[in-house]
């Protein structure tokens, strides 16, 4: 076995690891105090989370209440009713784990919106992504095949103004995660799993005086069911659920000078898993993990706010921050910076990120970087360079 096979496939079956291996050992233990009372919240197919362009990935990944634009799907979907053109496409690529010199894993998104009138608008996006090619051998080394592992979603998109400052939108999405290939894995059959899953989004924008406008939003995605990946349905991943809150103050300095500030609460919809120490569970709502998983998506997306074993302390160590600045010169020329904030009990993600935009006529290109400031956990994205091209057709003066 060559290097890059061996490397190939030891990142394969860490991914496994996060999806099934992990979350068997799971059901059988709850997850392990220790001694920095870390307790994760995993779930399948954490991808669909991940900031998709190059625009709210530059300003650490806030984007709920972000000038609206094509890639709005994710961040708030309600945003598309306040759209500044009548067509608007984006397509943003993704390196993955390029400090780890792997060279054909990469997230991919495609968006789009077109406005139906002044007040209402539909879109649609498609997030791909590929963990490239990977050669799968028996226990003695036997040559099994080669497969490619990847993962989809694709959604569409309905918003509408309900008034002259606020606006509501409902999608509809469709997910796919295919990372075996129908293998076994530690004996155990495995399949892809499909789900469909809903969002619904809040956006709000009023201009406060010629220079300053206000905006806000609130947004949950993927609630939707449960996904399996073995083929007697005993092993199940929630969703990742996710209520995203924030806000956005531009000024407008003159002309040519704008500048705006953004502030992101995120936070996951799903039940958080019980502890244990000593061959005892800990939680007051799950007594094993078979009945944490038998919650169900409504009632665990409730539960989550209020079911912590550390009580409310876990519950605000379970909020994501984000912030983020971004300055325009003459609507041409952007610079972007921001910050994501995790608890260490919860991950440990903490990152700079920067970025620049360009704009020229209908065309805009984006670039961002992510830089990690602590070493807890080890971010697939550290340095790596987002890439995306926005296209808006009949912008409006």
């Amino acid at each position: 076995m060559n290097h890059r096979f061996a490397t190939r496939t030891s990142l394969f079956l860490l991914l496994l690891s996060m999806t099934t291996l992990l979350g068997n050992k799971a059901t059988a233990q709850g997850t392990i105090l220790t001694g920095q009372n870390r307790n994760y919240i995993s779930t399948g197919m954490p991808i669909i989370l991940v900031a998709p362009d190059g625009v709210a990935s530059g300003m650490g990944d806030a984007g709920v209440a972000s000038t609206p634009d094509a890639n709005s799907a994710h961040w708030n979907n309600a945003k598309f009713a306040f759209a500044p053109s009548n067509i608007g496409i984006s397509l943003t690529y993704t390196p993955w784990l390029r400090n780890l010199k792997v060279s054909d894993m990469n997230l991919m998104y495609l968006g789009g919106y077109k406005k139906l009138n002044n007040r209402s608008a539909v879109a649609a996006s498609l997030t791909y992504f590929s963990l490239g090619e990977i050669n799968h051998t028996g226990e003695m080394g036997e040559d099994q095949g080669t497969f490619t592992p990847n993962e989809l979603a694709f959604d569409i998109t309905y918003a509408l103004k309900l008034n002259e400052n606020l606006s509501l939108g409902a999608s509809g999405r469709f997910l796919y995660s295919d990372l075996t290939n129908g293998m076994e894995v530690q004996g155990q059959s495995t399949k892809p799993p499909k789900s469909l899953a809903a969002d619904v989004g809040l956006y709000y924008e009023k201009p406060i005086d010629q220079k300053n406008t206000f905006a806000a939003g609130a947004f949950i995605s993927n609630l939707g069911s449960m996904l399996s990946y073995s083929d007697d349905d005993t092993r199940r991943e929630y969703l990742p659920a996710n209520l995203r809150i924030g806000g956005r103050y531009t000024f407008e300095y003159d002309e040519f000078n704008k500048i705006n500030f953004l502030l992101d609460f995120n936070k996951l919809l799903v039940p958080t898993p019980p502890i244990h120490g000593d061959d005892t569970i800990y939680s007051r709502y799950y007594h094993s993990m078979t009945e944490y998983y038998d919650r169900g998506t409504i009632l665990g997306a409730i539960q989550s706010f209020y079911d912590a074993p550390g009580g409310i302390r876990e519950e605000l160590q379970e909020i994501q921050i984000s912030a983020g600045a971004e300055y325009w010169y003459s609507n041409t020329i952007a610079v972007r910076a921001g910050y994501f904030y995790e608890s260490n009990t919860k991950g440990g993600r903490r990152y700079l990120t920067f970025g620049v935009g360009l704009r020229y006529n209908v065309m805009r290109f984006d670039l961002s970087y992510l830089v990690p400031t602590t070493t807890i956990s080890t971010n697939p994205l550290a340095n790596t360079l987002r890439i995306a091209l926005s296209v808006d057709l009949n912008k409006k003066k």
